[in-house]
């Protein structure tokens, strides 16, 4: 069974952004960001851990301590009352099922620190694997979704949410 942790994130994952920010990750988002873009949400992570509002964490595994990947969680900004999740794991790493032991950490980590909103995620409909890991991790397919990720970029997602008061983190 692959042993995979979770990290708070700090100041020395500024490299797991920078090897995220890849065309075929970024671009359903409007593309990779420049490296002013990518500090400046690294500064976010670091910003929303310390006033609550939002948890992102590296992704170990004990070969790689430096981390495979990003998990976390951060408030709607549409909604104070629900959360939305989102994960990466490196190109290479990916199909060992980090990703759905990473989402699942996450999860019980927001319960054991006394998190109660439901916790959404919203994976691009053609993404089968992403939306398998929200499967795996116990989350409910509620429907679709149309995102303006920016003018004229429309994302079509699938909705899944995960409800911490009628859900089982296993």
């Amino acid at each position: 069974m692959l042993h995979v942790e979770i990290k708070p994130w700090a100041t020395d994952d500024l490299d797991l952004l920078r090897r995220a920010n890849t065309p075929e990750l970024m671009d359903p988002l409007g593309g990779p960001e420049s490296d002013d873009q990518v500090i400046a949400r690294h500064d976010r992570y670091l910003r929303m851990q310390q006033s609550g509002t939002g948890y992102q964490f590296r992704v170990v595994i004990p070969e790689r301590p430096e981390g495979v990947g990003i998990v976390g969680y951060w408030e709607r900004e549409d909604s104070e009352a629900e959360l939305e999740a989102g994960w990466s794991v490196d190109t290479e790493m990916r199909g060992r099922g980090i990703a759905s032991a990473a989402v699942i950490r996450m999860l019980q980590w927001a319960r054991a620190n006394g998190e109660t909103r439901p916790v959404h995620a919203y994976p691009p409909t053609t993404k089968l694997a992403s939306n398998g890991v929200c499967r795996k991790a116990g989350f409910t397919l509620i429907g679709q979704l149309d995102i303006e990720v920016t003018p004229s970029n429309v994302l079509h997602t699938n909705d899944w949410v995960f409800k911490f008061s009628s859900q089982i983190v296993t």
